[in-house]
């Protein structure tokens, strides 16, 4: 039996109240390496053990199918599970938990036994209209189970072309659950990124756009340039040399080849490729290999960007550009997994897509605009490279400072609130989730005072967050214990650590809403009101033995701590 983390136990009581209390059909948003499977997996024991149910798993790609069964087997090895995909040569039907491939049995959901439950991995693959092989599987299967319910698991909740993949004419019609990869981060479940820029841009001003995506020819022959290809792989060798595995994107089998030819001719680099060519045998042979850490780098070309399960990755490289923001989540999330031999996963982005979609962690779909018209959601720091949020006065890799006139000229695109100086903006949003940490002040001593920094989750990957300074003396110390004393019954703590104890405790009431003002030529935004739910009950004083509401004071004045964005 897998004991299973908090927010995947959330997310399976919220499809079980969805599917209690509506009649459509819901959708669970958990990030790549989230632990999906799990989460699947306890489904379907339930929906067999309990409610005598039968369920079949959809996924598109044989890793994933296997990925599914496997899991399901630990989980629940009592519960019998049948596999029905030609690429692993399996045709099973009687099992009370079928998982197929979808390009196997869409025509064939008549000749299986009634589901209670279908569960769509990578649900994004959904087309939004027209037929389509799931759309095809899925009325057939009610033609067989007029009651069967359909619930949708992915990373990217929407298209390229259509936005949300969840809609009232839609097979997937409500996200009944989402947690973010910011979240996870903070928890400890996936590994933080780094992301560096190339050097050398492609121009993709130039290339056309045909379906809302780059055309792929053209996308190839740009980033085949020889200068290009050896000015990433030259980065690509001095960034990496203390990586344990590099896992890199190509814009073509073309592109792909020329990138293992510089990287073995002018860097003594063996780099293993595949593609949607390369024979099963040899394709698994180089992934063992891969997996095993015989080969520490490896290029491919759009087929290892769902499925592919490599938690020793620590360098994604990215030498192809996208206009899909669905597309640069799944490349990047190669390297969301934890592993004890990596600390962070460093993104070299050639394609300026971190640019294009902002930090994977705040990516936000776009609506469609004239071309030019977007916003700009980042900034590259001209010293080190580093991708860093729009605004910020300072890199926080290198300490590059960002002169007045780029922070300003930033700010008129980034934004299209506040575009005039000392316009004042203020909006209140609805507080999906909230997390509690202890932040340190860049550069600052180990006995200097720290503070409690709470994030406040007002979108999609959309966080705004505010500094309690606990630890500070004068007007910051009693705007903490007014904080403090508007939002819990006890003592107001002298620690940042021991406020974040009482915080993860349950000691804090629940925030509704956080009301945000924005100042066009200010640097940050200010949350200035917070609507609250009821504040609980006094906890047993133990918790906090050192704590009390009595002011404390320090030796020396300290200035308030600064604000550093995410």
């Amino acid at each position: 039996m897998i004991a299973l983390r908090s927010y995947q136990r959330e997310a399976v009581e919220a499809v079980y109240a969805h599917l209690r209390n509506r009649d459509d059909h819901p959708c669970v948003v958990i990030p790549t390496a989230g632990g999906k499977t799990a989460i699947m997996s306890t489904i379907c024991k339930d929906a067999v053990a309990q409610w005598q149910g039968r369920v079949m798993i959809l996924a598109h790609v044989k890793e994933l199918l296997e990925q599914s069964a496997d899991k399901l087997r630990a989980v629940c090895p009592e519960v019998p599970v049948g596999v029905y995909s030609a690429g692993l040569k399996r045709k099973d039907r009687k099992e009370p938990v079928i998982v197929a491939g979808i390009q196997s049995v869409w025509k064939k959901a008549c000749e299986f036994d009634p589901f209670d439950l279908v569960l769509v991995d990578e649900a994004h693959l959904i087309p939004g209209e027209g037929d389509g092989m799931y759309r095809q599987f899925l009325a057939d299967a009610k033609v067989v189970n007029p009651n069967v319910r359909v619930v949708g698991f992915t990373a990217t909740p929407f298209r390229l072309k259509s936005g949300a993949i969840c809609a009232p004419e839609g097979i997937l019609n409500h996200v009944c659950y989402e947690v973010g990869v910011r979240e996870l981060i903070v928890q400890g479940y996936l590994c933080p990124l780094v992301t560096k820029v190339g050097i050398d841009k492609p121009d993709t001003d130039r290339l056309h756009v045909r379906g809302g995506e780059f055309a792929a020819n053209e996308v190839e022959d740009l980033m085949d340039e020889d200068r290009l290809v050896e000015s990433a792989c030259g980065e690509i060798a001095g960034y990496t040399a203390d990586r344990n595995a590099v896992l890199i994107f190509a814009a073509g089998i073309q592109h792909g080849r020329h990138v293992v030819d510089v990287l073995r001719d002018q860097h003594g680099i063996e780099c293993g490729f595949v593609c949607g060519d390369t024979p099963a045998k040899e394709r698994d042979a180089i992934l063992g290999r891969f997996h095993r850490g015989e080969l520490k780098y490896l290029c491919n070309v759009n087929v290892l960007t769902t499925g592919f399960d490599a938690p020793h990755v620590d360098c994604v490289a990215l030498l192809r550009p996208t206009l899909s923001a669905g597309l640069y989540y799944q490349m990047v999330g190669r390297g969301f997994r934890l592993h004890p031999a990596k600390t962070n996963c460093l993104v070299l982005d050639f394609g300026g897509n971190a640019m294009r979609h902002g930090p994977v962690d705040r990516i936000k779909p776009k609506t469609r605009t004239v071309a030019g018209a977007g916003v700009a959601p980042s900034k590259e720091c001209p010293e080190c490279q580093s991708v860093v949020v729009a605004g910020v006065a300072r890199c926080p890799d290198c300490g590059y400072e960002f002169a007045a006139k780029e922070r300003a000229n930033h700010d008129a695109t980034a934004s299209t609130a506040g575009v005039l100086s000392g316009q004042v903006t203020t909006e209140k949003f609805a507080v999906q989730a909230v997390t509690y940490t202890v932040h340190t002040k860049r550069g600052a001593e180990e006995n200097d005072p720290k503070s409690l920094r709470v994030d406040y989750k007002i979108g999609w990957h959309r966080w705004k967050s505010e500094w309690v300074c606990l630890e500070h003396t004068g007007f910051a110390r009693e705007k903490a214990m007014a904080w403090w004393k508007k939002r819990s019954r006890e003592p107001v703590p002298r620690t940042a650590f021991a406020a974040y104890e009482l915080a993860e405790a349950g000691a804090l009431a629940v925030p509704k809403t956080v009301t945000i003002r924005s100042v066009a030529g200010d640097e940050y935004d200010r949350i200035v009101d917070c609507e609250l739910g009821p504040v609980p009950e006094p906890m047993n004083a133990e918790i906090a033995p050192d704590d009390s509401d009595l002011d404390f004071a320090f030796g020396c004045n300290v200035p308030e701590t600064e604000e550093v964005p995410w």
